[in-house]
């Protein structure tokens, strides 16, 4: 167990906040707590919007800052080591454990990835997140104008994974389209899925070795939604084997439906191929399987 020294979540409030008291929307919006915790917080002066100290009664309007000054608490142990792939003046790439967040949030602060290598590299930040339980590489840039460029060409870099899946596959590939937007969920309130309404998605699922009764996929992303794999391998109904959240059709369990950083699943970043911001020459890494994804 580790004691933190606290963190200030920052939230800027959108169109959804007009009509709602700070009480009212935070007990709609952020329901991990309840609506008698959030009032001890604010009681004890943890909450601040518009740089002032809320009472929970202040009405809410688009644009404002909304803050949670959280005092220290314990966090849960996880994996504390991550090795570095890649790493020059510009950028450094590393290989992140299964069960180590990747950022702060959902109880976790020092125990994270970020708070790791920043200890080695202040200036570290990060270009994007892996789900808690998923391993493998993330990419970090170490100066304002490589992050920049890098996210510009996000949207073109290869981003390759590999995955074990429930039942055996009929295919040898799919070209998955469903979009992925948010429904409802009985423990968050929304979760994101599979939904027509959804913002559009693409994967593209390889079959690498049939088990007995699940299937190792290698899966290519062509756009980035929040727990895209999960999503898409459910969809297809190929689940990932131990996934608390998602079922068959990409959508939340029925039967006591899970969180998503809940682990118990195998789902591994396992390539990266981006031009250097720098230089241009391309870039082209690699993270080393876990041995339950290694097909023989």
């Amino acid at each position: 167990m580790t004691q933190n020294q606290g963190y200030s979540y920052r939230h800027v409030l959108g169109p959804k906040s007009a009509g709602h008291s700070t009480l009212s929307y935070l007990t709609n919006y952020f329901p991990h707590s309840t609506e008698a915790e959030w009032e001890r917080r604010l009681e004890a002066g943890e909450i601040v919007v518009a740089n002032k100290s809320a009472d929970g009664r202040e009405p809410l309007k688009a644009g404002t800052v909304l803050t949670w000054n959280r005092p220290s608490w314990i966090e849960l142990d996880v994996p504390m080591d991550f090795s570095v792939i890649y790493e020059d003046a510009h950028l450094i790439a590393v290989d992140k454990p299964s069960g180590l967040p990747t950022l702060p949030g959902a109880g976790f602060y020092k125990n994270t990835l970020l708070s790791l290598v920043k200890e080695n590299f202040a200036p570290a930040r990060p270009l994007h997140r892996l789900g808690r339980a998923t391993s493998g590489i993330v990419l970090f840039a170490l100066n304002a104008e490589s992050a920049a460029i890098l996210t510009h060409q996000w949207p073109n870099i290869q981003k390759q994974y590999q995955a074990l899946s429930t039942a055996v596959s009929d295919c040898c590939s799919y070209d998955i389209r469903s979009p992925i937007g948010e429904l409802d969920h009985p423990r968050l309130g929304k979760v994101y899925a599979a939904t027509a309404a959804g913002k559009r998605a693409r994967s593209v699922a390889r079959t690498l070795e049939r088990r007995e009764e699940s299937t190792v996929f290698e899966v290519d992303l062509h756009t980035g939604r929040p727990h895209q794999i999960r999503i898409h391998l459910a969809f297809i109904g190929h689940p990932l084997v131990g996934d608390p959240l998602y079922a068959t059709g990409g959508i939340p369990r029925g039967d006591q439906p899970g969180l998503p950083g809940e682990g118990g699943y195998w789902l591994h970043a396992k390539r990266i191929a981006f031009d250097h911001p720098e230089s241009g020459n391309r870039v082209d890494l690699t993270a080393p399987l876990p041995k339950t994804l290694r097909c023989d």
